[in-house]
């Protein structure tokens, strides 16, 4: 049996997200409520649902309405899942076997790099570049993409540095796996919550060989729902599927019927309109307050409740991090938790004001930076 590989942040957040007064390390906009989504949707309750077990891959409604998002898709493609987590769970379990290589883009969430690891594959990087705009170079995707590449994995929008690829970054990338035939996965889940502009494109319809995941926790502003899922071509769609039965056989039923009104056409539209508002008017408070700190060196954000800041001081970032949670109790995401001291990952997806006093917490720690250890 190979070691289990921890996955850092996850344990992090699992653990003290829900004990600290402010969270900045979570990566969506201010949730809503039950009754907000109901609202929204113009339905009075959702208290007629029997408690069966539903449609164990997601109801036809919601499968069809998660595939009018994606070019060429039907319901035949989507597999309903317990959040993106089991969608990419599902989709490297199926595609990576002991000995193959995985090319990831990182930095990124770490979940691919640990199952894929653990599934006895080796983990080639393709970085991107601070210096590029958080955008890979094509020597780097060259390098890494060889001929035993079985898949080739993408965060885009991208956590943590909330870049969105270029049209010639997407297209090396792509061409990279077509050159060797491998799949790529592409975790999609911030995509619709740009700052400004259209959502970004899925790679799903670009390369026959292209499984793309997502959920309504961040664009969406609906993380307890736990509703994700998985596109794929009609061949693999029903093994990823079929993974499902040894994890958690089915979404939930309340879940299933809130995630289709979520994706109404009706509702969807409003849903989005919501977390672009709190994006822009958080983004206000959250560059002024970087640009007065005067220790951070960011790209500001194209997508996603996140920036990725790389500071001066002389502090490891879980030792800062360890501090604010435990004196001012306030969470944010370390950069060692992607291999990359020296940074911090700040979600300022709270409510303007809520981010305010967090933010200012977090500026009496930098002010006072000698109390901690390199």
């Amino acid at each position: 049996m190979r070691p289990f590989v921890p996955f850092e942040m996850e344990r992090w957040q699992s653990t003290h997200e829900n004990r600290v007064e402010y969270n900045l390390s979570e990566s969506g906009v201010h949730p809503l409520t039950l009754r907000e989504l109901l609202d929204l949707a113009g339905v009075e309750s959702v208290d007629d649902t029997r408690l069966v077990y539903g449609q164990s891959n997601g109801s036809d409604e919601l499968r069809e309405r998660i595939a009018a998002l994606y070019r060429g898709a039907t319901e035949a493609n989507v597999v309903a899942t317990n959040g993106s987590a089991e969608a990419n769970f599902a989709a490297v379990w199926e595609l990576v076997e002991p000995g193959d290589e995985v090319a990831i883009v990182i930095p990124t969430y770490a979940q691919t790099i640990g199952l894929a690891r653990m599934f006895g594959a080796t983990v080639r990087e393709i970085p991107l570049r601070e210096e590029l705009g958080w955008q890979p170079a094509e020597e780097d995707i060259a390098a890494a993409v060889t001929e035993r590449t079985k898949l080739l994995v993408v965060t885009n929008p991208n956590n943590p540095t909330g870049a969105v690829l270029s049209a010639a970054a997407r297209a090396a990338l792509v061409a990279a796996a077509a050159r060797v035939n491998a799949w790529i996965l592409a975790d999609e889940v911030y995509a619709g919550a740009e700052l400004a502009g259209p959502e970004t494109p899925s790679f799903f319809g670009e390369y026959p060989r292209t499984v793309a995941t997502g959920s309504l926790s961040k664009a969406y502003g609906l993380p307890g729902l736990r509703l994700g899922w998985v596109v794929a071509p009609t061949e693999l769609a029903p093994r990823l599927w079929a993974r499902t039965d040894y994890t958690t056989i089915a979404p939930g039923t309340i879940n299933d019927r809130l995630a289709t009104l979520a994706l109404s056409p009706a509702v969807r539209p409003k849903l989005i309109e919501r977390t672009r508002s709190i994006l822009t008017g958080s983004w206000r408070v959250m560059r002024d307050w970087i640009d007065d700190a005067g220790v951070f060196t960011y790209r500001a954000p194209d997508a996603g409740a996140i920036v990725w800041l790389r500071y001066e001081l002389p502090v490891n970032s879980s030792v800062l991090a360890e501090r604010l949670r435990a004196e001012e109790s306030v969470l944010v995401v370390p950069g060692d938790h992607f291999a990359m001291d020296r940074y911090l990952r700040i979600g300022y997806g709270l409510l303007p004001e809520h981010l305010t006093v967090a933010l200012e917490r977090v500026r009496r720690t930098l002010e006072a930076p000698a109390k901690a250890t390199v």
